[in-house]
């Protein structure tokens, strides 16, 4: 159940677990259920953290978040030196088209997290945005900045 994506390969470690497969995540050191969207989040924070530089122990994965009773999941956050939140990513399946619906999603957790930047992506379209908060809006990237860029 591997797709083929727009991002870096690497060593994936795969494991089967009765009749199910499972991935190791490499944040959360754990091995958890293969899905499609699992297969681009391991294969996204790779090529982040091989490709763009950005350090493993500033991100995280499945990270809750909470408006009143509503519980909401951020699939992966990169934080600064202090601990506070920069970026926030949101994974789909290869097969999952990028719609407003996504970015809508994204934007309801940056309610609460007021980050710089937000990605989206499926493994083969990556949308990033840097957020302008002085003029309530926000620009697209031509690419996924290195970490020393941001």
């Amino acid at each position: 159940m591997t797709y083929r994506l727009n991002l870096p390969r690497f060593d994936a470690r795969v494991a089967k677990n009765g009749d199910r497969y499972t991935i190791l995540d490499t944040l959360r050191r754990k091995y958890v259920a293969l899905t499609p969207e699992e297969w681009v989040r391991q294969h996204f924070i790779h090529y982040l953290i091989e490709h763009k530089g950005y350090p493993g122990v500033y991100l995280a994965n499945e990270i809750e978040l909470r408006i009143g009773d509503k519980k909401m999941r951020c699939d992966s956050v990169l934080y600064d030196s202090d601990l506070r939140p920069r970026i926030i990513m949101e994974y789909k399946a290869p097969t999952v088209q990028l719609t407003q619906k996504v970015f809508d999603q994204i934007t309801a957790y940056n309610m609460l997290l007021h980050v710089d930047y937000i990605i989206v992506s499926n493994g083969i379209q990556h949308y990033c945005c840097r957020m302008d908060y002085e003029n309530n809006s926000y620009s697209f990237l031509h690419e996924i900045p290195d970490y020393r860029n941001l």
